[in-house]
């Protein structure tokens, strides 16, 4: 009985509560003033809710700034560390609010809002001014945002100007000040700021206006910089300069106002001038474009390029990469292509010009767009305006007109006339500086490519695609495919030499002719130049002569199957994508990039093993995580905290044996004679161990060096990138091999001088190098390159085994035995191998 009347009293008692409520409305609503509070209440409810569905309804959580994370450009670094270029469509660089100076930060509270460490985050009476002015003149409410509500529209609404932008960064701003501290609110906004020339954050500002970074800024410097958030165009300093210092004085007198500034600091701040660079300047901060271009290529392909591809993209993600660039190097070989297509065009005449816009309305805006520069000493792209008997008015990318008078672009035009007849407005050029006025430049029709490379590892150190990065990306180092001539000799006889020959071996350099079949008929090779044959000579000697007649014979009796198998082994062909097994494959006439063959002579330094090139090393995010690595080896024992006392720890070898390593030496070996009697004598005098080979193409329409030391490798070609013939004169030896020594000889000033390591089995062998047989009781004279009698380089077992009596070998270049015997017996092959390095 006790349970079942508890729930009957609980009942009895809700009812009786709820008439009793109901009896209180009712006594309400009789009243008047009841009916009006019970109306209005519910007025202000329904107002509520159409304010939050209009305004608060979808607003972001103010507490994701915590975690904000802003797109941040990429940043490539050289193999030293070096800053080289960034990625970036918005150039920004974070920092922490202490890394800000404080006259800096007193300058944009200065500017924009000094009341910003009071206010709760809005400005009240501004909103209300700025939402009356907007009504009485029928606008959208301009202005009066503080701080806080600048970092809420940036960050989190965007810029759409109308109340509702307004009253929701009102509602945000009130937010942020809950979720975030001040100097959390000023970090954010001083990173993110847009303040013109590509510029978002205050210390990418500082680049790009001064070259500086923000502690490096003076005070009206830092003066200048606030003035920018409120229109970067309008205090542009090379069209608005009284404005923007007029500005610029205005922010040292807030300053000094607000306390940041005594009024002898103001005084010499205000006397400074701007001080700004130009945008051509600021433009120019990085090294080795076609480089550059190259890793952004490998990174788009691998990370994305934009944020929504993911949290690493090349655009976005602020990656820090360590490139294999030398920036040293780099800059040798873009002065010796450079140097090397300008004297090569010298005298045929102006080249035309490097694009074409539109300037019959807003030229610089158009001109800028084109995107076109050049970076080569004094010289600059410009844009012609208009042109008359006299001379032409011509425009530069920052809006700064100047003058190119007749007379100074009066070099010949190729088609007749000289080449201001030719030039017409809207014409990008070339110019240089000559007095007050400028100067016609031509930029060489004639291009080519250079690639630098690390043999041992496969990292690039240096890459030049053509004259210039900024007159356009096509990268000739790794994109333009081309025969590589007699560049590919090596490769043949490296085949050879797998198959049963020696350096010695005798070929006959005479006629050669083969059937190809009822559709080509009989084809009959001959040398460079149509030079007679020579008779029978050795390998060596037809290495060094470049002798296109031994060539195919040697290939021939190899079988052409095998040279181009070894062509792919060493990556000249696309693996999977052989060359034909036809003899003209053999003097180069397969399609491939100076980069496959600079790494192709690299497999050789390496002594046969495979090297990969690349160019980046690794890769981190933007906090110092690394997610992407090039050599990807593990090393046990690598990271240990102290040395254990055991013995050092290698990581295993990364690469595969892709030639056998005697042959590779062999080969070396050969072409080390090219530099020294051969086709490349231009660099005997680098004086030190240089192996090579030039190439020359049919036409000739490309000439080539490829080469190096045992510790860098390179390699040069120079054409048209329609291919044409360059010239009778044209030659690899004459053309591309001093491009290389104009590389090589500043490059290896302070290396030390290594010589090639010949691996375990060779044996070196004294021969007669005319009639390859072998010398006994003769030495080579290593100061004469043109020694009859030289050391040669043999696998087991396949040295010579007939010998050469003194009276055989001509005396002018013999080391006769005439020295007491005790002296004789110390001259032995070991002595040799012991300045050589000895044998590895």
């Amino acid at each position: 009985m006790t349970d079942a009347a508890e729930p009957e009293s609980l009942r009895l008692t809700l009812t009786r509560r709820s008439n009793a409520a109901v009896e209180f409305g009712r006594r309400v609503w009789a009243q008047r003033w009841g009916r009006r509070a019970v109306i209005g209440a519910g007025v202000l409810a329904v107002l509520y809710v159409i304010f939050w569905a209009m305004f608060l309804r979808g607003l972001p959580d103010a507490r994701t700034l915590l975690k904000y994370e802003p797109p941040l450009p990429t940043n490539v670094r050289g193999n030293d560390g070096t800053p080289v270029y960034s990625y970036a469509r918005e150039r920004r660089v974070q920092l922490s609010f202490p890394e800000y100076p404080k006259l800096l930060v007193g300058a944009y509270l200065s500017a924009e809002d000094k009341n910003f460490f009071t206010h709760g985050g809005v400005d009240y009476l501004g909103l209300v001014r700025a939402v009356g002015q907007g009504v009485l003149n029928r606008e959208t409410p301009k202005g009066t945002s503080t701080i806080t509500q600048q970092v809420a529209k940036n960050l989190l609404i965007g810029n759409e100007v109308s109340y509702a932008r307004k009253l929701k960064e009102a509602v945000l701003a009130y937010r942020i000040e809950a979720a975030l501290s001040k100097p959390q609110i000023l970090e954010l906004y001083l990173n993110q700021i847009a303040l013109g020339r590509n510029a978002f954050g205050v210390q990418s500002a500082a680049r790009a206006y001064f070259g500086k970074d923000v502690g490096e800024l003076t005070l009206p410097e830092m003066a200048y910089l606030a003035i920018l958030p409120k229109g970067p165009s309008n205090y542009r300093p090379e069209r608005f300069y009284d404005r923007a210092i007029e500005r610029r004085n205005w922010v040292l007198g807030q300053m000094q106002e607000n306390g940041y500034i005594d009024r002898a600091q103001h005084d010499a701040a205000v006397a400074s001038p701007l001080g700004t660079i130009s945008r051509v300047a600021a433009a120019r901060d990085d090294v080795g474009g076609y480089f550059t271009e190259e890793i952004r290529r490998q990174l788009i392909d691998k990370f994305g390029e934009k944020a929504e591809d993911g949290p690493f993209s090349v655009y976005a993600g602020g990656l820090w990469v360590r490139s294999s660039l030398d920036t040293r190097l780099q800059g040798y070989a873009e002065t010796a292509l450079r140097e090397g297509l300008l004297r090569f065009d010298r005298g045929r005449g102006w080249s035309g010009p490097s694009g074409k816009v539109d300037v019959s309305g807003n030229w610089a805006q158009a001109f800028a767009a084109a995107n076109i520069g050049v970076a080569y000493k004094d010289w600059r792209t410009a844009v012609v305006l208009a042109k008359d008997d006299g001379g032409a008015r011509i425009g530069f990318v920052e809006g700064a007109e100047g003058r190119l008078p007749a007379y100074a672009a009066s070099m010949p035009r190729k088609g007749g006339g000289a080449a201001f007849s030719w030039l017409n407005p809207g014409d990008i050029i070339v110019v240089a500086p000559e007095g007050s006025d400028w100067s016609l430049r031509s930029v060489p029709e004639i291009s080519g490519g250079m690639v630098v490379q690390n043999p041992h590892t496969g990292q690039v150190l240096a890459m030049q695609g053509g004259f210039d990065a900024r007159l356009g990306s096509f990268n000739r180092a790794t994109q333009a495919l081309r025969q590589p001539g007699s560049s590919f000799k090596p490769f043949v006889y490296a085949s050879a030499l797998d198959h049963g020959m020696t350096p010695a071996s005798i070929i006959v350099d005479g006629p050669f002719c083969v059937y190809q079949g009822a559709r080509f008929g009989r084809k009959c090779f001959r040398n460079f130049g149509g030079a007679a044959g020579a008779g029978a000579q050795t390998m060596r000697w037809g290495v060094e002569q470049s002798r296109n007649l031994m060539t195919v014979r040697a290939a021939s009796q190899t079988g052409m199957e095998n040279v181009v198998k070894m062509a792919e082994a060493v990556g000249i062909s696309d693996p999977g994508k052989p060359y034909p097994a036809v003899l003209a494959v053999a003097l180069g006439a397969g399609d491939t990039t100076v980069a496959k063959m600079v790494n192709a002579y690299s497999i050789l330094a390496n002594n046969g093993r495979a090297t990969t090139p690349t160019l980046v090393d690794f890769v981190q995010d933007r906090n110092g995580k690394v997610v992407l690595r090039a050599d990807t080896r593990p090393c046990n024992r690598c990271n240990m905290a102290e040395y254990d006392g055991k013995p050092m720890p290698r990581p295993p070898s990364r690469t595969k044996q892709v030639m056998d390593a005697m042959t590779a030496y062999q080969v070396v070996h050969i072409t080390e004679g090219v530099i020294q009697r051969g086709t490349a004598t231009v660099l005997r005098d680098l004086d030190r161990p240089v192996f090579g080979k030039t190439g020359t193409t049919t036409g000739p329409t490309n000439v080539w060096f490829v080469g190096g030391s045992a510790d860098i490798v390179g390699g040069v070609y120079l054409g048209y990138d329609r291919p044409r013939s360059m010239g009778g004169g044209a030659q690899g030896g004459v053309i591309a091999a001093p491009i290389f020594k104009a590389f090589a000889k500043p490059a290896f000033e302070g290396m030390p001088v290594v010589p090639f390591r010949a691996p375990p089995g060779i044996r070196m062998v004294r021969i007669d190098r005319h009639s390859g047989k072998r010398v006994y009781g003769t030495w080579p004279t290593e100061a004469d390159p043109k020694s009859a009698v030289i050391w040669e380089a043999f696998k087991p077992e396949s040295e010579p085994r007939r010998s050469l009596r003194d009276d055989e070998v001509p005396t002018a270049t013999v080391v006769k035995r005439a020295a007491p015997k005790a002296q004789v017996q110390q001259r032995q092959d070991s002595d040799f191998l012991q300045r050589q390095g000895g044998i590895y």
